[in-house]
This record gives structure tokens, sequence and C-alpha cells, in this order.
């Protein structure tokens, strides 16, 4: 089986390690950057942009690729599934059309809003920086000010946390007015990603991401720092009621796609805020997270270049997904000065890492050394029976880089989790 990975990062590196454990498959690769791990996996790359759709294609089609699989967001926008779908290529990841769920803040809400799908949050859709100045004025409480478009996960501004109500309007001012205005959610926030044929949803462990860029969750919002995941793939203050109703918005949304002539496959992401009422969306994503795709498939089992197949099929069961029930904390290493003002052209060493998974994100190789760029640099996984095994064993590997880079040493630790729990026992 020929599968084409779209993507240069450490969430493409994951996919593209996860395809090649099933040794009848051969990898391809797109990437604008060289990913160190994935050159070693794929059996042949084209260095391009990835949202470079014509040729995209067109090396697809030379090299007879059976199936793709596409990681980022940008390239969804672009409309590269549609182009390949038609050139006759299945693809794991929704056509344009559906990607709108991620690409579309505005379009969520409303389609949530017009399909009566719990966990939707009040909000408002502005186009006009008047009206919504004036909304944010008027408001009585904090508000989550959202770009209607892409932000790499970056671009939303809460207001009691990250600004006041001032800093929340002259943000809005930048963005022209085009913002999606939402009521601010407390709580703790989780992860459940799942694999979707267009009918069929099949869930996946539940994950914690980390967005702070410094230990103690503060600092700007990042792509995230690290993530982490538990034994039996659920968190300790989601409770089985607080699972299913998420996983039941998650199949509402897939459910209202295809019923409005948008069916959805690929990997659906839903970021739920854990609340007081239950869980409410915070936003969905129309791929895996980075770094919680690292999390997730670095458990499973089964055989990801059939899950492929079966949802390119739409054939999707259950029974076709399996995952280790073991924990697993993943630590970002990131370069100096960032997210601000990251600093590039740094030489870095590897420690040792025997007990750790390593994925490769934005670095590259220069004469044999490794190199950082501007954005995350490298991901360490680990796993074991329990959190603290886990933690242990990607803390030592993090620890052992040498060179200006620097991670989360809290990420996975009892402390931070103890934190979390605390935290929902006190809003329930």
């Amino acid at each position: 089986m020929k599968i084409l990975v779209v993507g240069g990062g450490g969430r493409e590196h994951a996919i593209a390690a996860a395809l090649a454990r099933n040794t009848t498959t051969e990898v391809f690769s797109v990437m604008a950057k060289r990913n160190p791990g994935i050159e070693t996996i794929a059996k042949d790359i084209l260095s391009a942009k990835e949202t470079d759709v014509g040729r995209i294609v067109s090396y697809a089609q030379e090299k007879g690729l059976e199936y793709a699989f596409i990681g980022p967001e940008s390239p969804l926008e672009a409309g590269i599934v549609d182009a390949l779908e038609e050139a006759g290529i299945p693809c794991v990841g929704p056509m344009k059309s559906a990607a709108r769920i991620e690409t579309d803040k505005a379009f969520c809400r409303e389609m949530m809003e017009r399909n009566s799908i719990e966990g939707c949050p009040k909000y408002r859709v502005f186009h006009n920086t008047d009206e919504a100045v004036e909304f944010i004025r008027s408001f009585d409480g904090d508000l989550v000010v959202k770009p209607i478009g892409l932000t790499g996960g970056k671009g939303v501004r809460i207001m009691g946390e990250q600004v006041d109500r001032e800093g929340a309007i002259e943000y809005v001012k930048s963005l022209n007015g085009e913002a999606v205005l939402e009521e601010r959610l407390l709580g703790e926030e989780f992860t459940l990603q799942a694999f979707v044929d267009g009918t069929h949803l099949v869930p996946m462990p539940l994950v914690q991401d980390h967005k702070r860029a410094f230990e103690g969750d503060i600092g700007l919002n990042t792509g995230g720092m690290g993530s982490y995941s538990m034994p039996d793939h659920m968190l300790p203050f989601v409770t089985e009621k607080d699972y299913h109703k998420a996983i039941g918005i998650m199949k509402s949304a897939v459910a209202a796609m295809e019923r409005t002539g948008r069916p959805y496959k690929g990997i659906l992401y839903g970021q739920f805020m854990n609340s007081c009422d239950g869980p409410k969306v915070i936003e969905f994503n129309a791929r895996f997270g980075d770094p919680e795709a690292m999390n997730v498939l670095s458990l499973l089992t089964s055989d990801l270049t059939e899950i492929v197949h079966h949802i390119a099929d739409g054939t999707l069961l259950p029974s076709h997904v399996t995952f280790d029930q073991q924990a697993t904390v993943c630590k970002y290493l990131v370069p100096e000065g960032y997210p601000e003002a990251p600093h590039a052209g740094n030489v870095i060493t590897l420690g040792p890492h025997d007990n750790a998974l390593l994925y490769y994100a934005n670095v590259e190789k220069q004469d044999g050394a490794l190199v950082t760029l501007t954005s995350r640099t490298l991901a360490f996984v680990g796993t074991g029976e329990t959190l603290e095994q886990a933690e242990q064993a990607a803390e030592q590997a993090a620890s052992g880089v040498k060179g200006k880079v620097r991670h989360r040493r809290d990420i996975g630790t009892k402390e931070l989790l103890e934190k979390r729990i605390a935290h929902m026992r006190e809003l329930r």
C-alpha cells in the first residue's frame, strides 16, 4: 500500500511512524521543511508547500499513490482533499466544505446552533468592528475573542486571563471586527479525537494538552507544550457521563454534516471544556491535534493502514481500532525565546532516550547536527503502566537534550494532575 502523508511536523512524524509499523506500507511524504524523522521512514519525499495542491496531486499521480493522510489544517482549507479525491486518491481528511468545522469558527457555531447540538456556548458572530466593540463594552462578564479563520491554536484571547476589557477591544480592532465572541467557560479542558468514515465515529483515548508556554500554566498560548493520557484512556476529572456526552456531541456533529451535504471523513478533534454543566465545545478541529496525535498513535495497536482503508470505504467499526492500556506523557522541547521571540540556528544534542519515543518537529539537520528553527523542536513520549512511569520516561529523555531549548517539566506530574482534579471538584 502506498500512502502519502502531507505535513512535516511532530504530528505527521507520528502518523508516518504508525503507518510504517505495517511493513507492507510504503510511506511517501510532502513537506515544506524536511523532518529528520519522516526522512528515515519515507520511500520518497516531495519538498513543497503543503498548500501547493496542484503540485501535490501531480506528485501523487506520478508515484501511483493509493491513499493520502492529511496532517495540518492549512491544506484542508486549500482544498487538497477535493483535488486528490477528484484524481481518484481517497484521503483521511475532510473536503474543504466539511473542514469548515475548523477553518471557519462562525460556521462551526452556527452549524451547532442550527442543528441543536449540545455543548455550544453562548456566542455572537461579528463582521463589523464598531458592533463588536459595543458588544464587549456592554457584556456583563468575561468573553473569549476568536478570529473567524485559522490561527494555529494561538489566536484566542481570554478576558480575565490574558487580556482585560480594553485589551479585548484592541484585539477585536486588530481583527477588523471579524471575530466570534463567546462566553468564557470555566473548567478543565480535555481532548477527544476520533476516526470518522463519514457515518461511523470511533473514539480514541482522552488527552489533556497544555498550551501555556511556561510551568504553572503561565505565559502565552502555544501550539501545545505537551500532553498526557491515562492507562484507562479516561481522565480523572471526566466522569463516564461527561465522556458519553462528549461522544454524543461529536456524533451529532458528524450526522449534521452528513445531513447537510458535507459528509465528514478523517480525524475529528473535539476540544472540550468540562464545566459545572458538563462538557462544552471550545472548538472542533478537522485533523489530529499536535501534540495529542503523538499520545494516541504511540498507543495504537491496530494497523493504521487498515484504518485508512476503512475510513475511505466507509466501513469503519470499533473492532478495527485498539490501543494499549498504558499511560502516555508527551513533552515538547522548544527553542530559546519561544513563543514570543524564538531563536533559530542553535545546535542541540540528544541524550539517552531509549525509554521514550522521539518525534521530530521543527528542526533540521545541518552537516549531521540537529539545528533549531523557530517553532516547536521535537517531542518525547514516555509510556508506562502508570502516569508516573510515563512522566519519568519523558522527563529523563527531555532533560538529556543539550542546547538552547527548554521544556515544561511539570507536564504529566502528580502535582499538576491533582491541581486539575481539585479545580474540577471546586466547580462541582
